[in-house]
């Protein structure tokens, strides 16, 4: 009887485990969103939704039977908030809406200047939704139009996006990785403010929805990485671009590669240097009762154009090329922080680097934080430092006869 009681029993504890997942879901029944942009409703009147959702027969390669269409389908559904448009979305859909598998968000530079409060809100409290996702600022123009466009190198669109911001961030240095979740960290932070990357696009934008876009060699559209989004407040409030976008990285310390180049006897850029490791270290300090911040960078990196006679084998010569990187260096860094000064947004998270040091004082500045960070003393400090100069010292053309 013993005997039977414990056989009875393993049986009646397995049959749970018989019964499979409770909450399966077939994957002919989800359609995988990738991308989705967040516009404004025609005259306001809450959100459009414009939804990039892989086809999986089209993205297949053609010995598994996948089709000639677009690789991806774009649906657009509106509503008084981002929670009802996406809910309304599957009047049109066959497949219940998935967004596990986003990978970047694109908001229209319109919603983001209005404020993204109560928009952030919602994608935070959905569990369903992936806050590790990238996201982007349509630049002067709509969320749908970036979305919605096709690109020849990677079938599903949104991969170029995401790729093209993997190199940017790593050869040019002018931008960084942005997801949901860093944008909420800085929100809620007492003493720093968000930044996000732009995205824009170069052609004539109408034709990028088309399949000729993919089917040309010359697209007639194409998708570019511009820019940085500054905000403060919850709501954007201007774009900083180029070298002094580079400056923001740079204090963030999230330049993983970039060129810097400098001037040599009278002639202009003569000498680029490739940054290949940068390291940065701000520091908080109290200067006649009032805070201060010391940001020092050091940079390693090797030469990578030399145009004049440079003698580079010659130690005292490199250290008067690493002086200047380092002056250039400073300079750029400097004219970032006094750009964003000038907008009262303190992006760098100076504010929060006061607020761990001196926690009891900070309490006296973060009330109006902003004009205090406007009138903030700022020390720049860099050090350069060139390790290579490539496999050969001057320039080939220096002897030539011309």
């Amino acid at each position: 009887m013993k005997k039977k009681s414990i056989i009875f029993l393993v049986i009646v504890l397995t049959i749970p485990m018989l019964e499979g997942c409770w909450n399966q879901e077939e994957l002919t029944d989800l359609a995988f969103v990738t991308a989705l942009g967040i516009d404004k409703a025609e005259h306001n009147q809450g959100y459009t939704l414009t939804f990039q959702i892989v086809n999986p027969g089209n993205v297949a390669s053609p010995l598994a039977g996948g089709g000639q269409g677009s690789p991806v389908a774009i649906y657009k559904s509106t509503g008084r908030n981002v929670f009802e448009a996406a809910r309304k979305a599957t009047k049109e859909l066959s497949r219940r809406i998935y967004f596990p598998h986003l990978s970047a968000l694109v908001i229209s530079e319109q919603v983001a200047r209005d404020g993204i409060y109560d928009l952030l809100d919602i994608l935070d409290r959905d569990p369903g939704f992936r806050t590790t996702s990238q996201i982007f600022i349509a630049k002067h123009m709509s969320a749908e139009s970036v979305v919605s466009t096709l690109t020849i190198l990677d079938k599903i669109p949104v991969n170029k996006l995401v790729k093209a911001m993997d190199v940017t961030e790593t050869m040019l240095g002018e931008n960084t990785k942005i997801t949901i979740d860093d944008l909420l960290k800085s929100m809620v932070s007492s003493g720093q403010e968000p930044i996000a990357n732009g995205v824009t696009l170069i052609g004539n934008k109408k034709m990028g929805k088309k399949m000729s876009n993919i089917a040309s060699d010359m697209p007639e559209v194409i998708i570019k990485i511009d820019g940085l989004a500054i905000f403060r407040g919850g709501k954007m409030i201007g774009w900083i671009k180029g070298n002094r976008a580079r400056g923001i990285v740079w204090v963030m310390n999230k330049v993983k590669g970039t060129d810097v180049f400098v001037d040599w006897q009278g002639k202009k850029q003569a000498i680029g240097a490739t940054i290949r490791r940068s390291k940065v270290n701000v520091s908080a300090a109290m200067k006649n009762g009032k805070p201060f911040i010391q940001v020092a960078i050091k940079a390693e990196g090797d030469i990578e154009q030399v145009n004049g006679a440079v003698d580079i084998t010659n130690p005292a010569i490199i250290k008067k090329i690493e002086e200047k990187l380092e002056q250039e260096i400073k300079k750029e860094v400097s004219q970032s922080i006094r750009t964003a000064q000038s907008k009262k947004s303190d992006i760098f998270g100076f504010g929060d680097k006061i607020h761990k040091t001196y926690p009891k004082r900070w309490k006296k500045w973060k009330g109006n934080w902003d004009e205090q960070f406007a009138a903030l003393e700022v020390s720049v400090k860099a050090d350069a430092y060139l390790r290579r100069h490539g496999i050969r010292n001057n320039p080939f053309w220096l002897n030539l006869n011309r």
